[in-house]
């Protein structure tokens, strides 16, 4: 029979497994994306994407592969120590929310979303997996991140625009096509960042400028062509195009009609202009992916997502397409072809 002091061993070693067993479970319970992380094949780490827009968008493709390749920059190499799901939805179908639900179910170790509605479909299936979003809005006024320097909780990423560039756009426009005299902001309902964001600085600029601005929601693609053809019948009429993933999405529909219709507008993003958009005035998208893919690297290696400040453009793009403008008649001032970051011609 074991003497007392071994007994007394015994005892205290069955207590002190049991305490370990006991600390391990509450860990994982605690962090169940960490478990998923320790199953991946191999110790490979696991990113999810979800693109809010079509598989089909050449845009969006291309973006994604500006962040693929800045991640193989960084070290990460898929199939080697990096595995990546990517799923495609357009804004404002019943299938965001399907595969925001999918993707975070697959438990990742960060999720990259792209536009808000996109980015707000995330945040309702997790607060806990790492969330970084790029070519959104307004992340505060969305309600993504409480601050910029301290986002807290489980979120953050990069904003493309800030509330100042609509009355840019308003002047802009004004100066590209001087006749006009009223201002149409297109822009869905459903998929746009509320407008009353942008709207001091725009109705700041057209007062300034002496033109007068009216909203024009657009609910679906084939409401497009009869809404920019009943604008183009009033004469002096001029366009503003919202950021909105819903009008990012249509781009070439849109910038085809304004350009058929000779009906001067302005975009918030250069992708538009490059689709035959006559100015474009906004942040990079692809920059965005970039610094994006720099924001995951560092979750993966232990940040917080409460420790990465979301970041707004310090540097934004003024895109004119001569061949547009030629073709719509409008003549282009020399002092804006200098100040412009692009002219294609």
């Amino acid at each position: 029979m074991p003497d007392r002091a071994k007994l007394e061993q015994m005892v205290q070693a069955k207590r002190m497994r049991r305490r370990e067993f006991i600390a391990g479970l509450a860990s994982l319970v605690a962090c169940p994306h960490q478990v998923s992380r320790a199953q991946q094949p191999g110790g490979k780490r696991l990113i999810g994407v979800l693109m809010g827009f079509a598989e089909s968008d050449l845009g969006a493709r291309s973006w994604l592969s500006t962040f693929r390749s800045a991640l193989t920059k960084l070290g990460w190499s898929e199939g080697s120590n990096l595995l990546i799901e990517v799923r495609w939805a357009v804004a404002g179908t019943d299938q965001l929310s399907a595969l925001a639900k999918e993707l975070v179910d697959l438990r990742p170790d960060a999720i990259l979303g792209v536009t808000t509605p996109v980015t707000g479909a995330l945040i309702r299936e997790t607060t806990t997996i790492p969330i970084v979003f790029v070519a959104v809005a307004d992340p505060i006024a969305s309600g993504f991140a409480a601050s910029l320097g301290r986002p807290g909780g489980n979120v953050t990423g990069f904003a493309l625009y800030e509330p100042g560039m609509g009355g840019k756009w308003v002047q802009l426009l004004k100066e590209i096509a001087p006749n006009i005299l009223r201002i149409k902001l297109l822009f869905n309902p459903t998929t746009s960042v509320p407008i009353k964001i942008y709207m001091p600085s725009i109705e700041a600029a057209a007062s300034s400028l002496g033109v007068e601005v009216n909203l024009t929601p657009v609910q679906a693609r084939d409401e497009i062509e009869s809404i920019i053809a009943a604008e183009a019948r009033n004469s002096g009429t001029g366009i503003v195009v919202m950021p909105d993933s819903f009008t990012t999405a249509n781009r070439e529909l849109i910038t085809e009609l304004t350009a058929r219709h000779r009906l001067p507008a302005i975009y918030n993003a250069i992708i538009f202009a490059e689709s035959g958009g006559l100015i474009a005035y906004g942040g990079n998208f692809a920059e965005q992916f970039r610094e994006a893919a720099a924001y995951i690297d560092r979750l993966l290696k232990g940040a917080k997502t409460a420790d990465l400040p979301v970041q707004t453009p310090t540097k934004f793009d003024l895109i004119i397409n001569l061949k547009t403008a030629k073709s719509m008649g409008v003549d282009v001032p020399i002092y804006l072809q200098q100040l412009a970051t692009e002219l294609i011609e």
